[in-house]
């Protein structure tokens, strides 16, 4: 997954802070690393170099593979809390396009099973149920 870091005049760029960004983004989306192709990040400060509440915003752009980009924003008092919320907003949105995808086959794991981990659960709760019924 490539992220890429977009910054206006206003707020000043650095290697430290593009580091520090893609880090969040790299962390928050961990799970999704190998469904996005490319994630980018556009910091903007709204009111330029007037003070105000909610003025800096970070807006995330998706590409998932095979899908329509998607796009969050995140507005906060400081830039921390913008890409913090906005990479939070994009993990659930994420979340949701791929949990809808779940009852779908993907490519990938046509011919896997869905989930082991479940399975054995469902069979023992299953198993012990069906001897609760037995012993009673």
């Amino acid at each position: 997954m490539q992220i890429q870091v977009n910054s206006d005049n206003h707020i000043e760029s650095s290697i430290r802070l593009e580091e520090w960004v893609r880090n969040t983004i790299e962390s928050t989306l961990e799970r999704y690393e190998e469904d996005l192709t490319r994630v980018e990040v556009y910091l903007r400060d709204e009111n330029g170099d007037k003070p105000g509440p909610h003025d800096l915003s970070c807006r995330l752009e998706a590409r998932p593979k095979g899908h329509q980009p998607l796009s969050v924003l995140h507005k906060a008092d400081t830039l921390e809390q913008a890409i913090d919320g906005a990479a939070t907003k994009l993990d659930h949105a994420l979340e949701h396009l791929f949990g809808k995808l779940q009852g779908k086959p993907r490519a990938a794991a046509k011919n896997q099973p869905i989930n082991k981990v479940n399975e054995d659960a469902l069979e023992q709760e299953f198993l012990e149920n069906e001897n609760a019924v037995i012993n009673s």
